[in-house]
Parts: structure tokens; sequence; C-alpha cells
């Protein structure tokens, strides 16, 4: 094959990467946009939401409520921003494993995912984020001392990029990424991968002003985001931190992990909210 035609293969294939990249970021179609399962099947209680954002946006959303025997006892909220496939009615196990710890849940779909309307970009994200929190803190009055973020891949990033904006109490991230270039120059070392993203999710950078306690998970297993990243994000955070290293792959560790997760995840949440 003549290097005239191995040139123009190269630049198709940069030209496909740059266009398509929202095709290889999201996926809300996978396995299906359809939501067909509900807390219900955990033995929760939930409550359907919806959430307008600032340009229009209807987001679906889920309030799952702990109920506390202690009625006079503080609400805890973990705000769950999930990863980049799927939706909402395939996170039950993480619902039920914040619901064991104490915690009430708002879960919500980004545009475009799920029953949410509109489609996914960047800036679009974290306006659903920035929803997110105004409906929590205004609509349903939970005091900003009282809420915590949890992101997975993902929704690490764009957890960490309200936590800039909207301190929370704590910020936990699991199977993070530094950056979409960082990440995709390792993905696909023969393309100039940070030159051509039109994509930040700098995890990285939010991470390194945020001073509220923080708790990076990850699996050396992950055959997607590699630990590095984690070490990076744990080396970044300049507050109090805890890293919890944990088995198995990028979307399934944290079921895995078993005890080991649900005690590490424990433990750091005690220190901050005190014993649940």
């Amino acid at each position: 094959m003549s290097a005239v035609v191995l040139s123009a293969a190269y630049a198709l294939l940069m030209a496909f990467v740059y266009f398509n990249q929202s095709r290889l970021i999201y996926y809300p179609q996978l396995p299906s946009r359809v939501v067909s399962s509900t807390p219900e099947e955990m033995g929760l209680e939930y409550e359907p939401v919806r959430i307008s954002t600032e340009d229009g946006v209807v987001l679906d959303a889920w309030y799952v409520p702990h109920v506390n025997e202690d009625a006079a006892a503080p609400e805890w909220v973990m705000v769950v921003f999930h990863g980049n496939a799927g939706n909402i009615g395939h996170r039950l196990d993480t619902l039920r494993i914040f619901n064991t710890l104490g915690f009430s849940s708002l879960i919500f779909d980004y545009r475009g995912y799920g029953r949410s309307t509109g489609y996914p970009t960047e800036a679009g994200t974290y306006r659903d984020a920035e929803a997110v929190w105004e409906y929590l803190t205004r609509e349903r009055g939970v005091p900003s001392e009282r809420i915590l973020y949890f992101g997975r891949s993902l929704g690490a990033a764009i957890a960490a990029n309200l936590a800039l904006r909207h301190p929370p109490a704590a910020l936990i991230l699991e199977s993070a990424f530094t950056s979409v270039p960082d990440l995709a120059a390792e993905l696909y070392p023969l393309l100039p991968a940070r030159r051509l993203s039109r994509f930040q999710y700098n995890t990285l950078a939010a991470l390194s002003e945020i001073t509220r306690p923080i708790l990076i998970i990850h699996s050396r297993d992950d055959e997607i985001v590699p630990f590095s990243h984690g070490r990076r994000l744990y080396e970044a955070a300049p507050g109090a931190k805890r890293f919890l290293e944990i088995k198995g792959g990028h979307n399934d560790g944290f079921l895995l992990s078993g005890e080991h997760y649900l005690q590490g995840v424990s433990a750091f949440a005690e220190e901050v909210t005190g014993p649940r």
C-alpha cells in the first residue's frame, strides 16, 4: 500500500474521530433508553421527579428517601451522577448501597438519556447538574451542608465540575479519568488525540481546587480507565482525602468488591456525617 493511500486513510480516520466524538463518549442507547426497572425492585420507596434546566430540557429523576427510625435525625442526601451508558434504571445496586448506608439519594438521567429530553453535550451535562442542585436546595430545601456527590466514570467529571460551583459536604469519585484528552491519548496512541479532542471533562483540574473531603475509588483491573488516573486524582486533591482500591472491572468492581467496598465507603461517610 502506497504512502499516499496510507496518509489518506489516516486522515479519514482522524476526521471520523473528530466528528464522531459524541458517539464515542455518550451511550444512552446501551443497552437501551427504556427505563424498565425502578427502585421498587430493590424494595426501596422512591418518588419520580422531573427537573427543568435553564435551557428548557426536562430531566427524569428519582428521589429515594432513607427511612430513618429517628424522625428527628437530619437527612443526608447523596446525588448520584452515573456513567456514560444506560440510564437510571441500570443503577439500582448503587441506590441500594447508599440506602443501606443511611443516605437518601437523588439520581437523574442526563439530557438525551432515558426519559430526559434533549441530547448530551459537555456544557449541557453541566447545566443538568446545576439544575439538580437548584432542585435539591431550593425546591426540596435540603441544606448544602447535608449533600454529598457520588460520580462514577463520566459522572465523576460532572460531579467534580459541580463541586467547584457548589461545594458538597463530601465528594466520592469512582472509576474516574483525569480528563477526556488524557484518556483518549492512552486509548488511541496512534492518533494526535489531545489535539483532536473537542471534549475536556477535566476532572483533574477541578479536583485540584476542591478542598472538601474526597474519596477516590479505583480498581487495578479497570479495563477502560487505567488505575493511574485514580492515583493522579488522589494526589491532586488538596484537602482531606481517602483512596479505596477495589477489584473487578470498570462497571462491576463495586459489586465484585462486596463488603470491602461497602466498608470503605461507610468509613469515609462516617468521617463526614458521623456514625450512621
